[in-house]
């Protein structure tokens, strides 16, 4: 389960941090910090996965997959979600949206992944692996409504379901699977989903991540299995998945674009399991020909990083130490390049 940071419609940045049972959350006092309050744990008993969401409109969309024992003394597995309306507040309660599989409790218990993206006018998406190794999801429309369960197909699908979006609302799901990688798109926001073509690739399980890098495009992220660096692919004319180079890392990068110097780039964090360290790069956005720049930083033993800009618009670095304490870094906006300050424990 991985750390997320994410900024509220007040400015302040949130770090939640999912955990078997429940969820550590952590706010910061007023926009920019640098101090915050917390952790703050969010119960939720049976949690075993979990995936978290921001719309345009701050709500914050929590989403996981619960373990319930039965009467029979089996384990039922369901689909659950909560919302947080503001920065630091308690969440709603949490609501069963049931699996793919009502009538199977065998079939339910196969579902093992869960992600959430949300779209136009606060439409979430919450997309899970199905028990036949393809892509099923539900929708919630603005009006709270929810759809049923619907199945996207595909097949061999592995860990890790990137869902992204566009401000606009256009969503896209990209999903790694055994020497392939998929993808479902909207041609606009709000519409129907779309099968793209299967990659030809060899993504890493569970190492996938997407950003919004154009005023309409979308770019994905994934480690190859072979060589462990990152790999990006936007769809469009002529579009062919390019290596960014550079160091190799575990997991999936945490990506987000940002102003650099002055410069617009994607800015990428990732863990290094050689040196037990975290390292950052910055490239222009798009241009994913320069290569990625690889710099070490933090001590040893931080892991899951998170990336998000601040109320002030500085990139802001989160991960977990060794004892699942939260330690954050920020920009520092007046040196060339990605400067970050020194890391402080929260």
């Amino acid at each position: 389960m991985v750390l997320r940071l994410l900024r509220g419609k007040d400015g302040r940045l949130s770090a939640y941090a999912p955990a078997a049972g429940g969820i550590a959350r952590w706010t910061e006092t007023r926009p920019g910090g640098p101090n915050w309050a917390g952790p703050e744990w969010l119960d939720v008993p049976g949690l075993t996965a979990c995936s978290i969401g921001q719309g345009s409109d701050g709500y914050v969309h929590l989403v996981g997959l619960r373990e319930k024992r039965a009467p029979d003394d089996q384990i039922d597995v369901d689909v659950v979600h909560a919302t947080q309306y503001q920065t630091g507040r308690p969440t709603t309660v949490w609501h069963s949206l049931g699996t793919p599989h009502p009538k199977d409790a065998e079939r339910a218990r196969r579902v093992t992944v869960v992600s959430t993206v949300v779209g136009k006018e606060g439409a979430v998406h919450v997309v899970v692996r199905n028990a036949g190794g393809g892509i099923s999801a539900r929708r919630q429309d603005a009006k709270g409504k929810w759809s049923g369960w619907v199945d996207f197909k595909g097949s061999n699908v592995t860990e890790g379901v990137s869902t992204v979006a566009t401000k606009e609302g256009r969503v896209e799901f990209f999903a790694p699977a055994t020497g392939a990688a998929l993808r479902w798109y909207m041609t606009e926001p709000g519409g129907g989903l779309k099968r793209g073509d299967n990659l030809d690739v060899n993504p890493l399980p569970g190492s996938v991540s997407g950003v919004q890098t154009g005023r309409d495009s979308l770019t994905h992220y994934w480690r190859d299995a072979d060589t462990r660096e990152i790999v990006a692919y936007r769809s469009g004319a002529d579009a062919e998945p390019v290596s960014l180079g550079g160091a190799t890392g575990e997991g999936a990068a945490a990506v987000i674009q940002a102003p650099v110097y002055g410069y617009d780039c994607t800015v990428l964090a990732q863990h290094e399991p050689e040196t037990r360290r975290l390292a950052v790069a910055a490239y222009p956005t798009e241009n994913e020909s320069a290569g990625a720049w690889w710099t070490p930083t933090g001590e040893p033993g931080l892991t899951a990083p998170a990336l998000a800009l601040d109320g002030y618009g500085r990139v802001v670095l989160a991960a977990l130490g060794p004892g699942r304490e939260l330690l954050v870094t920020r920009q520092k906006t007046t040196e060339p390049g990605l400067a970050l300050d020194a890391w402080t424990v929260v």
